[in-house]
């Protein structure tokens, strides 16, 4: 049976050889594993091979995967998920990195609800590249105010970007959407120079998500298996 951290091995290479063939290096390419609906002895498996940015998109499931993994202090906790008014206190306490805020409102109270005694929160602006109804996510219009606004938070950071663009199996489409998002990023950081995240790609589209100039790269089945649900 093929085990978390020969999975983790294999993620490894893959953005490696995904990043080669574009002539990236891949040492600018962060790999998060996504641990959503995985119990702790799997965050554990991946932790003892040396991984340690850890991603999760449900509050509950993750604050509790937190508090259990407290003495595990180097671990790095990101949020991913879509987020609701009523939970972000519990995010702002509980996370290093948001990437999932689409707009301002969830900002405000991110920023409000941080720890005074804690870092800022790393933030991403999650954009709906792709234009998806029923998907989270500023539009590309609505992605400079939000910026703007972000910037003047105290507790928060404005690292960057994330998307998760609609389902291909093609290259080219996954590949297009990808492209939008990188333009999306240069455009803004140009005013924003601190910029140096681009969160994009997962098990399914990382080759070309590291084409297109992803720094942070999102895999949960390739790592974990399959989700029961």
């Amino acid at each position: 049976m093929i085990t978390i951290a020969e999975r983790l091995d294999a993620a490894y290479d893959r953005i490696a050889q995904a990043a080669k063939k574009c002539g990236r290096d891949h040492q600018g390419i962060k790999l998060i594993a996504v641990s959503k609906k995985k119990p702790l002895e799997d965050i554990l498996a991946a932790f003892e091979h040396g991984h340690r940015d850890f991603a999760e998109s449900y509050v509950q499931e993750g604050v509790e995967k937190v508090q259990q993994l407290s003495a595990h202090t180097n671990i790095v906790w990101h949020f991913i998920g879509p987020i609701q008014s009523n939970k972000t206190k519990q995010i702002a306490e509980h996370f290093s990195w948001v990437q999932s805020i689409d707009r301002e409102k969830i900002a405000k109270r991110l920023n409000e609800q941080r720890p005074t005694n804690l870092k800022p929160l790393q933030v991403l602006i999650q954009v709906n590249i792709d234009n998806e109804e029923n998907k989270s996510g500023c539009t590309v219009e609505e992605l400079p105010m939000l910026a703007q606004f972000i910037d003047q938070c105290r507790q928060l950071e404005l690292r960057g970007l994330m998307a998760i663009p609609a389902k291909s199996d093609s290259f080219d489409a996954q590949a297009q959407s990808f492209a939008q998002l990188r333009a999306c990023f240069d455009k803004l950081k140009a005013q924003y120079p601190q910029l140096d995240t681009l969160s994009m790609g997962m098990s399914s589209d990382v080759d070309a998500a590291i084409a297109a100039g992803s720094t942070m790269v999102r895999i949960g089945t390739a790592i974990f298996g399959e989700r029961q649900q």
